[in-house]
């Protein structure tokens, strides 16, 4: 692995939403894949928000409402996978969340999606339920609850 920088997290804006739309393509199946009109959506949700890396490289869509908070999307490139971005923005947003006022992250993720179910263990996630041939392949939905850390003062 080279010594390059960390790409830096910054808040997704509007202008970001067709590079976001072309990145979540190139990250998940067709049928799984959400378009620029889904993106935006899930970005004016109440407590919606978007956290990106690069150019982009990475991002994740969440929401924070009501003392709890959800993940509704996070996607890396192909091209960057397996140099700890998922793990960043994962990380980012507990904190973000956190500051938000949750007292839980909620997400869900294919059972058979070894690598982003790896992710969240490390992150602390624990399956607190399942959504039965949820996805397009058949495969199940986790699930998952984290604990966003304390001592946030935001």
């Amino acid at each position: 692995m080279s010594g390059a920088p960390a790409k830096p997290i910054r808040p997704a804006a509007p202008a970001d939403v067709p590079a976001l739309a072309a990145l979540h393509a190139r990250a998940f199946p067709p049928d799984e894949c959400w378009g620029e009109t889904a993106i935006r959506a899930m970005l004016g949700l109440e407590g919606g928000f978007g956290l990106l890396a690069g150019a982009p490289d990475g991002f994740v869509l969440a929401r924070a409402v009501a003392g709890e908070a959800e993940i509704l999307t996070l996607a890396v490139d192909p091209a960057a996978r397996r140099l700890g971005l998922g793990a960043r923005l994962l990380s980012a947003t507990l904190d973000a969340v956190a500051d938000r006022g949750a007292a839980c992250l909620f997400l869900e993720v294919s059972e058979v999606n070894a690598p982003a179910r790896a992710l969240y263990a490390r992150a602390g996630a624990e399956e607190v339920g399942r959504r039965r041939r949820y996805y397009a392949d058949g495969s199940d939905a986790l699930v998952l609850r984290i604990t966003p850390p304390s001592g946030s003062t935001g």
